[in-house]
This record gives structure tokens, C-alpha cells and sequence, in this order.
């Protein structure tokens, strides 16, 4: 007997403040992180910014929400996962009391959204934060910015606590290893440790995540807050013990932020890792007291591409990648910035974690970045894009099927966004497309694709039709 998805499965899309919104200084909001990268997050910052960059204007969601969370609706969303622009709650980041133009703009949003009959699902963080709290007290490193966060999520509770009941901390906060500055506001001084950096900066968020699980519990009546990873699983490139065990350890890298979250200690892998690369973190027994008793309700993660291992220096050579640098998989196709598609992957991971941590996922990023062609009818046939989605999705099922408790899934960029590694609009994921090219120019106008209509059924058939 084939279990299926839950009949309350939550399907929908995700999207983040800085990618779509716009109005980068408008409504009182101060400049973020997000706002001083030219080309996206793999970029150098820039402060202040130097000319209009994508994600200024992005795809103006914040003048037209209502036109986009109508089309939401049509395609049958349960629900949407968003963020919430940290700096246009405090536009600096330290000060004591919220820009209230800020506050009402996401009070009218998740209004819209709740009179349309789509659950918000809010990120807290979503690559973005005060970009005064990077400049002037060197982002996450300092532990000020526990409490200038917890400020922050106890505002935003109290504020929405009866609007929203589901709700994420750092997003793919694993990625600080990587991007230190896009994701936790750090820049390295000369001849200081970029990965000790890195560390003290996770620590700090991985607090500051406990604290707001803490908060969520006390305010938000009935609210599940979770953590969220950027996780796919690592295959050993051979069957060679050594490629087993540097896959195990390359797992364990992005497994460690998700143990202190759901476990809520610091694994004793993670201890020897510290020890050998001469990291040293004050940890102190309040934290470690924060950390036990504050641990998420579920497991948000999400799911790109899988990875490979391999200790052989002719594979090494040739590794590539995005945020993380990877080994070719042979077996598998690529999409056209060099991801590897692997549908399987997601059941392989998904059985991962859950066996693992036995508590629900919520796969809240998955999707195909691509570029689209209008046709000169105006049509958008995105079979490739259909394709993709339909493989991952019959994955997600066999992982239910499995056994796994999958409490939903958001499709990556359910409208055209502006791509956050790159700063580009040609990558495009959405059902959605919208009039904008990488220069800028183009209309806004919103056209569904041919993946509109399917993504609607798969809804409406709660993901039998595919």
C-alpha cells in the first residue's frame, strides 16, 4: 500500500525578501547586506552601493503583492514561504524601538495572504540583515547581534502572532562556512582566521536561533518554528575507504548546524574538527543551557543538487560549483549553471535526516533554474522545467513511502526572481514569468508559463497527477 501525500500537505512556493520585493529604501527601510552586492551572494560587497543593482528593485512584489498572491491562489497554493527584510523592522539593526512602516507593510501582506487562504511561512533571515550591524559591529562575530536578533523576532512575534504559525530562523544558515559576509554580515579583517570567523559567527546565529524558538514558544500561540539547511546528501565517488570516510566528513560539515539545532549540543565530531584546525569558540554554559532546551520543532532544508567525494587528485582538480565546490557525479546531467539534476538525491536525503532526527521536514526550496524563451505567440513552454519538478516530486513521495513525515513542499521561485547567486534574472525558476532582463529593462508584466497549469493540478490531485 502506497501512503501518499498527507491530506493537510502544504504545497506552495518560496520566495525572499531581497530577491523579490524592491523598494530597497522605501517605507523607512534601512540598506542590508543584500543591497551592497552587485552580482548576488558570490559577489564582494560594496558600501555604499555603487549604482542600481538587480535586487534593488528586484520584481517590485512590494507595490505588487496583491497581483502576485492572486496568481499564488489560482495555482492553489496552501501556502507561501517568505522572509521578512530584518532592516525594514530596524533599519540599522540596534535600535530600540521598530520602524513602523515596516511593520504594516508585512501586516498587509500576510493579510492578503490569509483572505486568499494561503499560510505564510516566514523566514526570519533570508540571506539579508541590517547592513549597520555588519559595519559597525562586524556582523555576527559580535556577539551584540544575539540580542539586536532577539529584539528583532520577539518584535515580529508579537506583532504577527495570530497571522502566523509557521516559522523558519537563519535561512541555509550552514552557508556561513562559505558565505560568511551573505549570510552572517563578516568581513575579514587582514590576517585574521576566515574560518575561525566563520565559527564564531555560526555560534552566535546557532544562539540567537535558540533564543528565537525560545520566543516562538512564549508569544506565538500554536507556532512551529524550525531551522533550515541547504542539505544534499555526498556520495563517495568510490567504493575506497577513504572516499567513504571524506564523504562522511563532508556530510557532517552542513549535519553539525542541524544537530545543535534538533539536538541542541555540539557533536563531539564537530568538538575534534574545531580541535585540528586550531578553532576556538567560547561556549559558554548559558549557551550550551540555551542551546539543550530550546531545539526546533521541525526541519526546513533545501534541496539543489546531491554531491560527491572523492580524495583522488585528478577529481579534485576538476571540481567545481556554486556555494559548495564539488566533484562531477558521471552518472548524472547538469542544469545549464552546472547543477547536478538528481531527483534521487531527495529520497536518499530525506531518509537521511529523518533518520536521523525523527522529526517532521518541510522541504521549503527545490526548483530549476533556467533560461526561458517567449514564444512568439507569447506561450513559455517549460517542459525541462516540468520535468525537473515532476522527478523530484515522485522522490519526495517514495521518502513518504519510506516512512519520512513531509509536512510540505515549496517550489523554489514561483515567480521570476532575481537569482541570488548570481544577481541575474535569465536564471529563471518560476511558474510565473516576469518582464525583466539582466540589465534591468523590461515591463513587470506577469505571464503564466506552460508549468503553471501543471503545478496547479499536482496541487489539486495533492500530488497523484504528475
Amino acid at each position: 500500500m502506497t501512503l501518499g501525500f498527507k491530506e493537510n500537505f502544504l504545497w506552495g512556493g518560496a520566495l525572499s525578501a531581497n530577491q523579490v520585493e524592491g523598494a530597497y529604501l522605501e517605507g523607512g527601510k534601512g540598506l542590508s547586506t543584500a543591497d551592497v552586492l552587485p552580482k548576488g551572494m558570490m559577489s564582494s560587497p560594496v558600501i555604499p552601493p555603487e549604482g542600481d543593482y538587480p535586487s534593488h528593485t528586484a520584481i517590485d512584489f512590494y507595490h505588487r503583492y496583491k497581483e502576485d498572491i492572486k496568481l499564488f491562489k489560482e495555482l492553489g497554493f496552501k501556502c507561501l514561504r517568505l522572509s521578512i527584510a530584518w532592516s525594514r523592522i530596524f533599519p540599522n539593526g540596534d535600535e530600540e524601538t521598530p520602524n513602523e512602516e515596516g511593520l504594516k507593510f508585512y501586516d498587509d501582506v500576510f493579510d492578503e495572504l490569509i483572505s486568499n487562504g494561503i499560510e505564510p511561512v516566514v523566514t526570519l533571515s533570508h540571506y539579508e540583515m541590517p547592513l549597520g550591524l555588519c559595519s559597525k559591529y562586524g556582523g555576527f562575530t559580535n556577539r551584540k547581534l544575539i540580542g539586536f536578533f532577539e529584539r528583532y523576532v520577539r518584535t515580529v512575534f508579537t506583532r504577527y502572532k495570530d497571522k502566523v504559525k509557521y516559522w523558519m530562523t537563519f535561512n541555509e544558515i550552514n552557508s556561513i562556512t562559505v558565505m560568511r559576509f551573505t549570510c552572517g554580515g563578516i568581513i575579514p579583517k587582514e590576517g585574521e582566521n576566515p574560518r575561525q570567523l566563520s565559527y564564531e559567527g555560526a555560534h552566535n546565529q546557532l544562539v540567537a536561533s535558540a533564543l528565537a524558538v525560545k520566543a516562538c514558544h512564549e508569544i506565538v500561540d500554536g507556532g512551529k518554528i524550525g531551522c533550515m539547511i541547504n542539505y544534499g546528501c555526498v556520495y563517495p565517488m568510490t567504493c575506497n575507504p577513504l572516499d567513504a570516510l571524506d564523504a562522511l566528513d563532508k556530510d557532517r560539515r552542513t549535519l553539525f548546524f542541524a544537530d545543535v539545532q534538533i539536538r541542541g549540543k555540539y557533536p563531539n565530531y564537530q568538538k575534534r574538527f574545531f580541535r585540528e584546525n586550531n578553532i576556538s569558540i567560547g561556549i559558554s554554559e548559558e549557551d550550551e543551557k540555551i542551546l539543550r532546551e530550546n531545539t526546533v520543532d521541525f526541519l526546513g532544508m533545501s534541496y539543489y543538487m546531491s554531491r560527491v567525494a572523492s580524495t583522488d587528485a585528478e577529481h579534485l582538480e576538476k571540481a567545481e560549483g556554486n556555494i559548495f565546490k564539488m566533484v562531477k557525479n558521471p552518472y548524472l546531467k547538469s542544469s545549464e549553471w552546472g547543477w547536478q539534476i538528481d531527483p534521487e538525491g531527495l529520497r536518499f536525503s530525506l531518509n537521511t535526516l529523518y533518520d536521523r532526527y525523527e522529526v517532521p521536514i518541510f522541504i521549503v526550496e527545490n526548483g530549476l533554474g533556467a533560461v526561458d524563451v517567449v514564444e512568439e505567440d507569447g506561450s513559455i513552454n517549460d517542459d525541462y522545467r516540468i520535468d525537473y519538478l515532476r522527478k523530484h516530486i515522485s522522490a519526495m513521495k517514495e521518502a513518504v513511502n519510506d516512512g519520512v513525515d513531509l509536512i510540505g513542499y515549496t517550489s523554489w521561485g514561483p515567480i521570476d526572481l532575481v537569482s541570488a547567486s548570481t544577481g541575474e534574472m535569465k536564471k529563471r525558476y518560476g511558474f510565473i514569468y516576469v518582464d525583466k532582463d539582466d540589465e534591468g529593462n523590461g515591463t513587470l508584466e506577469r505571464r503564466k508559463k506552460k508549468s503553471f497549469n501543471w503545478y496547479k493540478e499536482v496541487i489539486e490531485s495533492n500530488g497523484e497527477k504528475l
